[in-house]
């Protein structure tokens, strides 16, 4: 098969929510559908020990969150889909931001009854700079919820983007009794069941009499006044959805696996194959010969039998091959992989060869960092893969002096993963880990007791603000390091980093030194 067949086959997205509106059981139930599962775990608190196949951290198991991206790939009707599963709690945004660098379209999962959330809000700004298509799929209907009219006005007026639904929910909570799908013209039923599919009925034409035989006359009736009502949300157009600009919208209930195929089958359907990728030299064409990809995510033990580190790597363009050497731009030096591997959660098998929009995951012994290029030979830096200044500080120290070597390896390999940042106090040599945050310092804790066998003990330190600091004025740069020296540090890449101790200070810095540029991201 030629390779540009093979490209437009993929279908890579991620799945993004607020913390427990169901992202984590609708990913599951994809990968029902695709086969790549046989079995769907609910995942609802510690008590069950069968948990979610993207949640394979102890720590994930034991909180019943995701607090890491997980990679999945599955076939499903000729297509190859690969789902990123993002953690939808806050304290790991950044991970979350850092994916959406690696998808061609997001499923944005919202819970009936709560609506529209932060964080939810948060995540589609950085959908929406990046003109990123997005399906919405209304999750938990077979709870008590708001009206799905009202559900549709605040998902245009707090998502900011034109809404068209594409399947209609008839009742809700104890009353539903299934959706009709516009997109197909066709009747699902509803029936509980977490493990089986519901039965689908055709209906070509909803005002045929034989729509009162399955819901019942008043059903019926409220139905059609209501998909007549749906009229006034503007027509589905695959052009405007695929340029970010309207937002398809399913109703179901994730838990029961229902709504879940209709969503899939017009995901496939109408969901964008991979797409140009601009690059800091020109834009980068995923039909091209030449191949090309970022690295957008680096995960230390997956297996934790064995110290591995694995750097996710999206493919940008072309074919990428077992043991073919490849162009690391960074280190301007060839590289070759004897055992890339695809994804299934934590199950990983080897792969020959991948393709434009797939998701590889490379055995790294530290040679890469965020935002790494691979290429075939040509010099290509992919950018907006940005760490954001963190928000909490806490000095981290050594509660195990005999486990000082294990504690400095947990820290350098979580701080690469992106986990949180480091920076060293150049006034008194000390480590403090920034976040965005709480969270963040527990994960990092139990990570590195149960990974590294390190005990860490943390201190407080008050700050405000970590920024980086560059100037074109060197002997500016130089009186400002030597006045500001209690105050400066270095990050993990070495550059420059100004501790500010609260707003005043930044303030007042920023105002004496005004050839000095602060920044808030470090494009990394």
């Amino acid at each position: 098969m030629s390779i540009k067949k093979e490209i437009q086959k993929r279908r890579t997205f991620a799945i993004i929510s607020h913390p427990d509106a169901g992202k984590t059981t609708l990913t599951e139930k994809l990968l029902l559908f695709g086969g790549a599962i046989h079995i769907a775990g609910a995942v609802k608190s510690n008590k069950i020990k069968k948990s979610a196949t993207s949640d394979w951290m102890d720590i994930e198991k034991q909180r019943g969150i995701s607090v890491a991206t997980s990679v999945m790939g599955f076939d499903y009707e000729d297509h190859k889909i690969n789902i990123l599963d993002t953690p939808g709690h806050q304290d790991f945004a950044e991970d979350t931001y850092r994916t959406l660098t690696a998808v061609d379209s997001v499923i944005v999962v919202v819970d009936v009854a709560k609506g529209v959330e932060q964080q939810t809000r948060k995540l589609m700004e950085v959908c929406r700079m990046r003109n990123t298509p997005v399906m919405i799929f209304v999750n938990k209907l077979d709870r008590e919820g708001r009206d799905p009219f009202d559900i549709l006005d605040e998902l245009e007026e707090e998502l900011q983007i034109n809404v068209r639904p594409l399947s209609w929910p008839i009742e809700m909570g104890d009353r539903f009794k299934g959706v009709y799908n516009l997109y197909q013209k066709s009747l699902d039923l509803y029936q509980p069941n977490k493990q089986k599919v519901t039965k689908t009925i055709s209906v070509k034409d909803i005002n045929e009499a034989d729509l009162e035989t399955h819901i019942g006359e008043s059903l019926a009736e409220t139905l059609r006044e209501e998909v007549e009502l749906i009229s006034i949300y503007p027509e589905f157009k695959r052009d405007e959805y695929l340029a970010g600009k309207l937002a398809p919208v399913f109703f179901g209930s994730a838990l029961n696996n229902f709504g879940v195929k209709e969503l899939l089958d017009c995901f496939v359907d109408i969901a964008p194959s991979p797409r140009p990728i601009v690059a800091e030299e020109r834009k980068v064409d995923p039909y091209e010969e030449g191949f090309s990809g970022f690295v957008f995510k680096i995960h230390a033990n997956m297996d934790p039998n064995h110290r591995s580190r694995i750097a996710f790597l999206r493919i940008c363009s072309g074919r990428f091959e077992r043991n073919v050497n490849y162009k690391h731009v960074r280190f301007d030096r060839m590289m070759r992989f004897s055992s890339p591997t695809a994804f299934m959660a934590q199950k990983k098998e080897i792969l020959d060869e991948a393709y434009a929009g797939d998701i590889v995951g490379l055995p790294d012994t530290g040679n890469f960092k965020i935002g790494d290029t691979l290429t075939s030979g040509e010099d290509l830096h992919f950018k907006g893969l940005p760490s954001f200044s963190p928000e909490m500080f806490k000095y981290i120290e050594n509660a195990d002096p005999m486990k000082s070597k294990q504690l400095h390896k947990g820290i350098e390999q979580l701080m690469d993963e992106g986990v949180a940042q480091l920076f060293t106090n150049q006034f008194n040599g000390r480590q403090i880990i920034g976040t965005v945050g709480q969270l963040q310092f527990e994960v990092i804790e139990y990570r590195l007791l149960h990974e590294y066998g390190a005990q860490c003990r943390w201190e407080p330190i008050s700050l405000y603000k970590a920024c980086w600091i560059e100037s074109d004025n060197a002997e500016e740069l130089e009186d400002f390091k030597r006045r500001k020296y209690q105050y400066m540090a270095h990050d993990k890449q070495g550059r420059d980093v100004f501790l500010a101790e609260s707003s005043y200070m930044l303030m007042m810095a920023q105002q004496d030194f005004k050839n000095i540029k602060f920044h808030f991201t470090s494009e990394f």
